[in-house]
């Protein structure tokens, strides 16, 4: 059985890998003012896209997911040919309305393909699966990563499915964002008065960063840490602590809104490195898609993996 994977461009997986695993991207559309831009993470375009009086307007950003008609149109026009099974993945549904359109457009999917795959000879069954990673950034890297796997190793629908969705309880993102100012303004721009003035001022005045933490769908700090390098390096000392207790899936996900060169250098990232290869657990690594970079500003570091929940410490 043929089985593919599509996932929306607010998912931060690398593109060697989408190229590797074969995985179709849905766009994910951000328009500043009257500046425009399809996001298919494609590194040079966002960076070129959030640079001059764009990039100074990036938390007024509007975002637009796949249309259900986009959906509809990309299956029906390309995927019911390639594929028997495909796996749609998306960002949690609490953050984006991809899933939704993803679902309403499954409907209709699964009642026009017949005669379209009958023209192209096949008359064998299609299905199709839409899965909420209930998760942000480089969170539904884990899923998709584990999708990938599981059917690279023959696995059945049936089989990937359960699965897929036992491991989305289990996904935990963090990040840390060193700019609380945009991240106030951005917010406010989405109706979310979570952060409010004077947080955002003490901490920009004593140099406090947030970490934060999304499972589930449901987005919250966990902690704040003097410094952003004290705060990078308490994150993924967190995160090789959870690697060493042992994962739910061979998979930590890394994104960063900016050069990844930057990324590397920080504190923490080393040792995470170091003990992930002594376990032999994949490292997936990347820039910040352009809906993530506009949601949190740039210099953003988040991690994704899977595990059984625990206390930041």
């Amino acid at each position: 059985m043929r089985i593919g994977i599509i996932m929306d461009s607010a998912c931060d997986v690398p593109n060697d890998f989408l190229e590797k695993e074969n995985i179709t991207v849905m766009p994910v559309t951000i328009q500043i003012g009257n500046a425009v831009l399809a996001d298919v993470r494609n590194e040079e375009a966002t960076m070129s896209f959030l640079s001059g009086e764009t990039g100074e307007r990036a938390f007024e950003a509007v975002s637009t997911p796949y249309s259900v008609q986009d959906v509809h149109d990309l299956f029906l026009n390309k995927l019911v040919f390639d594929y028997d099974y495909v796996f749609c993945i998306t960002t949690a549904a609490s953050r984006s309305g991809i899933y939704d359109n993803a679902v309403q457009a499954s409907y209709s999917i699964l009642n026009d393909y017949k005669p379209i795959r009958a023209q192209a000879g096949n008359t064998t069954p299609f299905a199709l699966r839409v899965i909420d990673s209930q998760n942000v950034f480089p969170g539904p890297a884990v899923v998709i990563a584990e999708a990938a796997r599981l059917r690279d190793e023959g696995e059945a629908p049936p089989k990937i499915r359960h699965q897929l969705e036992s491991v989305v309880q289990n996904v935990h993102a963090y990040m840390v964002v060193p700019d609380l100012h945009y991240l106030r303004n951005r917010t406010r721009v989405r109706g979310d008065r979570s952060v409010s003035l004077f947080s955002a001022f003490m901490g920009t005045a004593l140099d406090i960063k947030p970490i934060l933490h999304c499972n589930r769908g449901e987005t919250g700090p966990v902690g704040k840490v003097k410094g952003l390098g004290n705060a990078t390096a308490k994150m993924l000392d967190f995160t090789s602590s959870r690697v060493k207790s042992g994962l739910l899936t061979p998979t930590v996900a890394l994104s960063y809104g900016g050069d990844l060169a930057e990324m590397r250098a920080m504190p923490g990232y080393t040792r995470l490195r170091e003990v992930c290869a002594d376990r032999n657990v994949t490292v997936l690594e990347t820039f910040m898609g352009l809906p993530g970079i506009v949601n949190v500003g740039k210099g953003a570091l988040a991690v994704g993996f899977a595990a059984e929940a625990k206390a930041f410490e």
